[in-house]
């Protein structure tokens, strides 16, 4: 391990004294978003900065009383915005978007306080974010149907498609704010209205888009926020994907969650979408550009200290290249990698979202150290729910980390010898989410992005998302997609219009 490694990934001194959230008052919301209303619950749970471990705020504790009323309240709003035209809905997610866009240091500052990402990190978010109101804003107004051409001369085949109903948006705590208009861009787009849980751990960014939704004129009853506790979890969750008003349910989060929102769905038959866990594997092949694979990996991996769903988990380096890969790597986290609190201008890496995270990252390094990995670069847990970027080689198949996702700042290389290797070591997974891979082989490219059983390839780059791809995987990783032309469909049902009777 480098001396200079060590030195940055100590928490700095400044981690000692108090960190303030200084976020101008109407976006600090605490209470439950229902029917246009601002809700007290009959308690509150606290919401922790998971830097200090210190409280930043406390919110109401939704139970299935208040998800009832919200799910209620969108139903009832539903057969009014459902008739809105087009244009009039693109029109107010054009204002919310640019209302996020006029807030966005606050709301970075609000996910940086709730979540720990880096400030910078942050206002990305916020940009993606509101990138993605921008881009419904704009497919609102080409959901178009079909004229069929009919096997009769008396009648006519027209598909028309209509809004779903009443969604349910489960969201996870590592994107906040974009998890969010990602899923509700697209449903408001098509018509339909919304109920969001968002995530215990990061409930701020929620509220502060409801009160951004109705500065931006989303009537009451179309954007609902219900946040709750980890202990009213389950009771809400009970209510978003069993009541028969719902009609979809749309959720990003782990494959085991998923599985079981999808059984309490399938009794009333709902439409779902999921975004469930990955284990994307990053190839670097021997005709590879090693910085240009060096630069990717430290944008895939370290991204939110990698707790990104598709964030980089299992490398695979070539044999020829491998070592040079490897020391240039471990020059990159030297130079690049900040410990610290996300408000801090010098942070590139927060820490993890609570000691749960950092407990399952600490076991991974263990177990693989006692199975024969070399630590390269960090390797230690420190303060609280921070764990140092980790770089290890001499990983091998049996290791926890290449069998189960980390979600954490983790970095496990694996040297392999023919690309036949390669590829039955990242397709060896019952999920499919994300996948890397570099090389300048022009055929190698089309072989490997082909074979790669994934729903998403990033080929000579470690950044893949975007409002106008499709997001989503295969295998366990989930259904449907979000984002993307595509994205309107999830919340859209197609009816068959038979016109019979017509004069030839």
């Amino acid at each position: 391990m480098s001396s200079l490694c060590v030195l940055r990934t100590r928490l700095p001194a400044t981690m000692q004294r108090r960190f303030s959230l200084d976020v101008s008052a109407p976006l600090l919301r605490t209470q439950g978003y229902i029917d246009g209303r601002w809700v007290s619950a009959a308690s509150v749970f606290p919401v922790l900065d998971p830097a200090t471990g210190e409280e930043i705020a406390r919110v109401s504790d939704c139970g299935p009383a208040e998800a009832k009323q919200a799910v209620d309240a969108a139903y009832r709003a539903f057969h009014s915005w459902k008739l809105r035209s087009a244009k009039d809905r693109s029109v107010v997610l054009r204002k919310w978007f640019d209302l996020l866009t006029l807030h966005k240091e606050d709301l970075a500052r609000l996910i940086t306080f709730e979540c720990g990402k880096p400030l910078q990190e942050s206002r990305g978010e916020i940009a993606y974010s509101a990138s993605f109101l921008e881009w419904f804003s704009e497919e609102a107004r080409r959901v178009y149907g079909d004229v069929v051409p009919s096997p009769a001369r008396d009648r006519k085949i027209l598909l028309l498609k209509q809004p779903t109903g009443v969604a349910s948006i489960i969201t996870p705590w590592n994107f906040p704010s974009a998890m969010i208009t990602r899923k509700v861009g697209a449903a408001l787009a098509a018509g339909c209205t919304v109920v969001v849980k968002p995530a215990e751990d990061t409930p701020l960014s929620a509220l502060a888009l409801a009160e951004l939704a109705e500065q931006a004129g989303v009537p009451a009853g179309v954007f609902n926020v219900v946040p709750c506790s980890r202990e009213k979890t389950p009771s809400v969750g009970q209510v978003l994907c069993t009541d028969p008003l719902v009609a979809k349910i749309s959720f990003t989060g782990s494959t085991a969650t998923g599985k079981i929102l999808l059984k309490m769905a399938a009794d009333t038959v709902k439409k779902a979408s999921m975004e469930l866990g990955g284990h994307a594997p990053f190839i670097v092949f021997d005709s590879a550009d090693v910085e240009m694979a060096v630069s990717g990996a430290m944008n895939s991996k370290f991204r939110n200290s990698g707790q990104t769903c598709v964030c980089s988990n299992r490398f695979l380096v070539q044999s020829k290249i491998h070592d040079v890969f490897v020391e240039k790597l471990g020059r990159a986290m030297d130079a690049e990698l900040v410990l610290g609190h996300g408000s801090e201008p010098s942070t590139t890496q927060g820490p993890l979202i609570n000691n749960r995270a950092a407990e399952k990252v600490e076991a991974q390094i263990s177990d693989a150290v006692s199975r024969g990995a070399k630590v390269l670069r960090g390797g230690r847990r420190l303060d609280g729910s921070f764990v140092q970027p980790t770089l290890l080689t001499d990983v091998s198949t049996d290791m926890i980390c290449t069998r189960e996702e980390t979600f954490g700042p983790l970095l496990p290389v694996i040297r392999f010898d023919t690309e036949e290797e390669a590829l039955a070591i990242a397709n060896a997974s019952n999920v499919g989410l994300a996948g890397y891979f570099f090389s300048q082989d022009v055929s190698q490219i089309w072989r490997v992005a082909e074979a790669l059983e994934v729903g998403m390839v990033g080929v000579n780059e470690g950044l893949l998302s975007t409002p106008e791809a499709t997001f989503g995987g295969v295998k366990q990783s989930g259904l449907g997609r979000e984002g993307s032309k595509y994205g309107v469909d999830e919340y859209l049902e197609v009816k068959y219009m038979c016109f019979g009777g017509l004069k030839p």
